[in-house]
């Protein structure tokens, strides 16, 4: 046999060999606005997701097989998020982390029922998420039935007696967290002063900054994203306005304070203990500053999501959702946001909101740590 026929059979075998090895594969997914105006949260979750990957693999990967990455984004767009569920079913990926947006969440996780996917969203907290009673979904976060009273109860303490109004952009989310906010406050006997709503995605926000002004408005807490909580703010800065701004989980990276400069300083928003200072994150963290990434937001918590599946699906000793997931509901996970136990409806039953800060410099921290 000549040399030439040597070399084109070692290099059809090795062609073989490596089509053969991504064949065995597990492909996992991970969905959310890689594009458009929530894309900075799609960066975080596309990097706690490709940092998972990586680290799984590189410790053996799962069941015997390496892990590959699939990442869809959905633009936050309803309509684009059933279209990747769709896709994620049809191509038979056994789990996604995602989406970000609830009401991309909301309606994908239907067609992931029906694919037979398992979703574990790392940052929507509709509580009609979970509420829907499909055996498949769950968050590693938290709801917005928990993260509205533990803004209200931030409010009460520290704005007794002043003008609240609340605001929201009429999406799942922004809806869902303005009015769990409100509930919570009514219920304390603390009424509002004015509750409006406006499109997300609106750039002009005159007409409610002048509302704000006429009611003498001490804070106004914002159900909505950044983008249009950054222009509301600056639009009050603008008009003179010094009310200080709430709002919620959304508000957590660091475009928000791109947005508005250092308008941004004095604004408070809500979300978990910061995983970064958790000392299991420890080495995780330093992965991703050694790359330049400052694993904020949901960057951890999409790690998270990731170690909740490959942890249960070794235990089951099968990627199938359905196992999985009764192995995910059946026990205690060890992540970098902490140890995770679910409910049957796919909620965590840890609950640890608190309130954050932005400072004239453009970094946000925990102004009342759990334990303070």
């Amino acid at each position: 046999m000549t040399p030439l026929k040597l070399i084109g059979l070692a290099f059809g075998a090795s062609l073989l060999f490596s089509t053969t090895a991504l064949a065995q594969d597990i492909t996992v997914a991970v969905a959310g606005p890689m594009t458009g105006g929530e894309s900075a949260f799609g960066r975080q979750m596309r990097n706690g997701a490709e940092q998972a990957v990586a680290d799984f693999n590189a410790a053996g990967g799962l069941l015997g097989k390496k892990l590959a990455l699939d990442v869809e984004d959905d633009a936050c767009d309803p309509k684009q998020a059933l279209s990747v569920a769709e896709k994620i079913g049809s191509a038979r990926i056994p789990f996604v982390a995602g989406h970000y947006c609830s009401s991309s969440s909301i309606p994908a996780s239907e067609a992931y029922e029906d694919g037979n996917v398992l979703q574990i969203t790392p940052a929507s907290t509709a509580t009609k998420f979970t509420d829907g009673k499909l055996w498949n979904v769950a968050r590693v976060c938290g709801r917005d039935d928990q993260q509205g009273p533990a803004a209200a109860a931030y409010i009460i303490k520290a704005f007794a007696g002043k003008n609240v109004a609340i605001l929201n952009d009429k999406t799942s989310y922004g809806k869902g967290l303005a009015d769990e906010t409100k509930k919570a406050l009514n219920a304390a006997g603390f009424t509002e002063k004015m509750f409006e709503s406006y499109n997300k995605g609106d750039k002009d926000f005159n007409a409610i900054v002048s509302r704000l002004k006429l009611e003498n408005i001490d804070l106004v807490y914002v159900g909505g994203y950044h983008q249009e909580a950054g222009l509301i703010l600056r639009q009050m800065r603008d008009q003179g306005l010094k009310t200080v701004m709430m709002a919620g989980d959304a508000l957590n990276d660091k475009e928000f304070a791109s947005i508005t400069g250092p308008a941004a300083e004095g604004t408070l928003f809500t979300f978990g203990p910061d995983p970064r200072n958790n000392p299991a994150a420890k080495a995780i963290v330093e992965e991703f500053k050694a790359k330049n990434i400052d694993p904020e937001g949901y960057t951890l918590y999409t790690y998270a999501a990731m170690q909740v599946w490959s942890q249960a699906a070794a235990k089951a000793g099968s990627t199938d959702a359905q196992k999985v997931m009764n192995v995910i509901k059946a026990g205690t996970w060890d992540t970098v946001i902490g140890n995770l136990s679910f409910d049957a409806k796919g909620d965590i039953k840890q609950n640890a909101y608190v309130v954050w800060k932005w400072d004239a410099n453009g970094n946000a921290a925990e102004i009342n740590p759990k334990g303070s």
